[in-house]
This record gives structure tokens, sequence and C-alpha cells, in this order.
């Protein structure tokens, strides 16, 4: 089940995600933040 939320970003981050949504690889902003937030959990502990 998805659960809605509610994100603040800067209007640079804003800008540089609409970008990437020329891309077509995403299909909307909730997707990219999805993606982009297990990425991150998947990999937090390899950088170190």
């Amino acid at each position: 089940m998805r659960q809605k939320i509610s994100i603040t970003v800067g209007e640079d981050t804003l800008t540089k995600v609409r970008d990437e949504m020329k891309s077509k690889t995403y299909r909307n902003k909730s997707h990219f933040f999805e993606l982009a937030a297990l990425n991150f959990i998947k990999n937090r502990g390899k950088s170190k």
C-alpha cells in the first residue's frame, strides 16, 4: 500500500529533478524520489 507524504526541497534540487524527469526514466516525481530513497538506503553503508 502506498502512503501519501509531503516533502520540501530547495529550488536547485527541484530544478535538477525536473531536468532528470525529461529523460522519461521516471513516471513522475514520486517515482523519482522513491527510487532515490531506495538507492540511498541500499548504499548508505558502502561508502565507509
